[in-house]
């Protein structure tokens, strides 16, 4: 098993160079659509978000949201109040940005390790630019749509926080909790270069998956009809749950021309809520330099699509 386990990342990087060898147009091609992806969605959507929420923690935002919403926090999710800025920014700049302020917050010593564990199950979320613009209005064709996700994309990370509190209530260490750190030259200069090099490896990721996924689109197809014959999805959505499941934009690329019935919006908000393995590889390179173990999130992440798809099966039932 040992021998095993040394040789098969070997046999998968020769696979993949195989693969390369064989396909180069789909591996170039795929390629681009994966530097379009990064070019006209997350490079604009997500670099403001990156340099702003960068100069707030540098300048004590967690330590004012802490003394503020400590109390809330503990109640609620039974953790200190930094983590506040994690949820806050994650659900209004997307993927991975409440990743990598977790991860910041957790090298600056603001946040203890259990919280900043636990913070990574609920805290790293879909940006409503996102959900409205490409889940909404691209795919279903209504913004109204989109906010639904929205909605229920927000309210399933809150309830998963709340599921997953402890006991007691992780201390938040004094000497760094309301200290603003930085003057604005040196804040600014160090914001936008952090911010630059995360993007990169965001963008790199995306690009990289999206290959995986062209390359694999033979097999995708091939799974998605035994999914569909078994299940009795359609052959459309089986494909993107299967996308999915590798890489959110694709997946939900893959849905567009669905109808907007209640088992396709509990799809899109599954795959929203777990955000696909290229996230959870996102959130991994965001959380390098840090003590936190991705393991449990990953599993948290995928509660939370579930739970997501759960409440959208319910609000369709309730509205419908």
């Amino acid at each position: 098993m040992r021998k095993l386990r040394t040789a098969l990342p070997l046999l998968a990087g020769l696979g993949a160079m195989a693969a390369l060898m064989l396909c180069p147009e789909t591996a170039a091609e795929s390629a681009r659509q994966g530097l379009r992806i990064c070019g006209q969605m997350l490079i604009p959507s997500l670099l403001p978000f990156f340099v702003v929420s960068a100069l707030l923690r540098a300048w004590g935002l967690p330590g004012v949201l802490g003394r503020l919403f400590g109390n809330l926090t503990a109640k609620l999710w039974g953790m200190s109040g930094a983590g506040v800025s994690a949820f806050l920014l994650g659900v209004t700049g997307g993927y991975p940005l409440g990743a990598a302020t977790i991860g910041q917050l957790r090298r600056d010593g603001a946040i203890s390790k259990m919280d900043a564990q636990r913070a990574l199950c609920f805290c790293n979320n879909t940006g409503p630019a996102f959900l409205v613009g490409a889940a909404g209005s691209g795919v279903f064709h209504s913004s109204g749509i989109g906010l639904t996700l929205y909605l229920t994309h927000v309210l399933s990370a809150v309830m998963l926080g709340m599921l997953t509190a402890p006991r007691t209530l992780g201390n938040l260490p004094a000497e760094r909790t309301y200290i603003s750190v930085a003057g604005f030259s040196e804040a600014l200069t160090e914001a936008v270069k952090t911010s630059v090099e995360t993007l990169l490896t965001v963008c790199g990721f995306v690009v990289i998956f999206s290959v995986i996924t062209g390359l694999l689109q033979d097999e995708i197809f091939h799974f998605s009809g035994l999914l569909s014959s078994y299940t009795g999805m359609e052959l459309t959505a089986a494909k993107a749950l299967l996308t999915g499941i590798l890489e959110l934009g694709g997946g939900l690329g893959a849905m567009e021309g669905l109808s907007p019935t209640a088992g396709n919006l509990a799809l899109a908000a599954f795959l929203l809520g777990f955000g696909g393995l290229s996230v959870q590889a996102q959130t991994a390179a965001v959380l390098r330099g840090t003590d936190l173990r991705l393991a449990v999130p990953v599993f948290c992440k995928l509660a939370h699509g579930i739970l997501s798809a759960l409440l959208t099966l319910l609000f369709c039932a309730i509205f419908s």
